[in-house]
């Protein structure tokens, strides 16, 4: 007799499961182009959790569902896992990509007011609705585009009281949307206007005062280490407060100067280590010898237009846990798109297309320690998933510039579908004989 369950999604064109590998833990090395493809496959799902994956002859006969959807044409596999992105801000800046545009560089767009401290205004005059409401569109935008979980920084409010709003904006949007979000604290992105010449004073006032009072709004905490910004003694100052707090790390680190932030980030054991472009050799080592995430964001060197990338090949042989995001933010990367993301680790990053799934799945939420409820199709599992309009997965990578999702699926129900006029009709739900 049949196994009752909610929801069958069944005759998947290819069903990437990732489930010929561990169910937690990150791909390191050959592991990472390892993505269990089940040709015509299908998925079980009750309680918002994955029962079963398989072949759809095999989860028909043996599982019954009341609703079944039939997923004919479409690569379906793990929800994107976005893993670095800073949605809270109030205003866009194309102003500044225009200025880039003609030549300008980072100095001359700060001089004309630019930069973060231009985003940095905008937060602060805006309303907490204001932000909230925003905010609650760019959640909204992940999901059309496949993300089904996603960190979510602040950093653009650069004071107590307008962190404090940035977090409870975000608080108060996640309600809206079925998007799961970690969110993390990034008070140290900048320093503000007012702490410029007294930059001990901002760090004082993040360690003993911000930290303390807005961790319970926040899952982690994350600091921009580079030379001009929190050097390397800051960087340990502020992190060490919000560990005390039991806040989780994370590290804007080694981006555009070496500074050993790698580093410092495994000696920290912080859960990640972002952008990496210029991280040294010694910090590849210390990352492969560790569990702390190399989170690779190939999106902003592109859209700066500077020819730095991280050494995704060295540090994938190495043995570096790799994960790829698209640093969503209003100056220097403004895409919500994986499917790009992807691309762009391929082409700049030389990295193979099975390695930019699993860098934007499992390794992506180890970096977030949600692999035990994300990141792959295993049993037991959330059922979160994307249904893509593209003829393989081989096309992951290769097929760029338009939105090839039809379909977000969150704890197995289809919360953003994009359908065209060409195809609506496997999005509509067929009954079946199952109790």
């Amino acid at each position: 007799m049949a196994t009752p369950v909610d929801r069958l999604f069944v005759h998947c064109k290819q069903l990437v499961t990732l489930a010929d590998g561990p169910a937690t833990g990150p791909r390191r090395g050959e592991a990472m182009r390892a993505l269990g493809v089940v040709e015509d496959g299908a998925i079980a799902v009750k309680d918002g959790r994955i029962v079963a994956t398989g072949a759809t002859d095999a989860i028909a006969r043996d599982y019954a569902a009341k609703e079944e959807l039939d997923l004919s044409g479409f690569v379906v596999m793990p929800g994107f896992v976005d893993c670095h992105t800073h949605p809270v801000f109030a205003a866009t800046r194309e102003r500044e990509f225009h200025m880039r545009c003609q030549g300008a560089d980072y100095m001359a767009i700060a001089q004309k007011g630019g930069g973060i401290l231009s985003s940095m205004r905008s937060v602060r005059a805006a309303s907490l609705q204001e932000l909230t409401d925003v905010t609650r569109e760019r959640l909204w935008g992940f999901l059309q585009n496949g993300t089904t979980t996603v960190e979510a920084k602040t950093g653009y409010g650069l004071s107590l009281a307008d962190e404090e709003k940035s977090l409870i904006a975000l608080r108060d949007a996640m309600v809206d949307v079925p998007l799961r979000v970690s969110r993390t604290f990034l008070g140290a992105h900048e320093f503000p206007p007012e702490y410029r010449e007294d930059r001990e004073a901002y760090v004082r006032l993040l360690c003993d005062e911000m930290i303390p009072r807005l961790a319970k709004l926040a899952d982690s905490c994350d600091v921009f280490a580079e030379p001009g910004v929190f050097d390397r003694v800051q960087s340990l100052r502020i992190l060490s407060a919000a560990r005390a707090e039991g806040l989780r790390l994370r590290m804007h680190a080694d981006e555009l100067q070496p500074m050993g932030g790698a580093e410092l980030a495994v000696e920290l054991r912080a859960d990640s280590a972002d952008h990496l472009g210029k991280i040294s050799e010694q910090g590849i080592a210390a990352m492969a010898g560790s569990d702390t995430t190399a989170v690779l964001l190939p999106g902003t060197g592109f859209f700066l237009g500077k020819d730095i990338y991280a050494p995704a090949r060295r540090m994938i042989e190495a043995g570096c846990a790799v994960a790829i995001a698209t640093d969503f933010n209003p100056g220097s990367c403004h895409t919500q798109s994986m499917t790009l993301i992807h691309t762009l680790a391929c082409v700049k990053l030389k990295m193979h297309p099975q390695e930019a799934i699993v860098a934007s799945t499992i390794n992506a939420a180890f970096s977030l320690q949600l692999d035990g409820e994300v990141g792959t199709l295993h049993a037991g599992k959330r059922a979160d998933f994307v249904a893509l309009d593209i003829p393989s997965w081989e096309a992951i990578g290769y097929a760029f510039g338009g939105n090839p999702v039809a379909m977000t699926i969150r704890d197995g129900d289809p919360v953003c579908i994009n359908a065209s006029d060409r195809s609506p009709d496997p999005f509509v739900m067929r009954r079946g004989g199952g109790e």
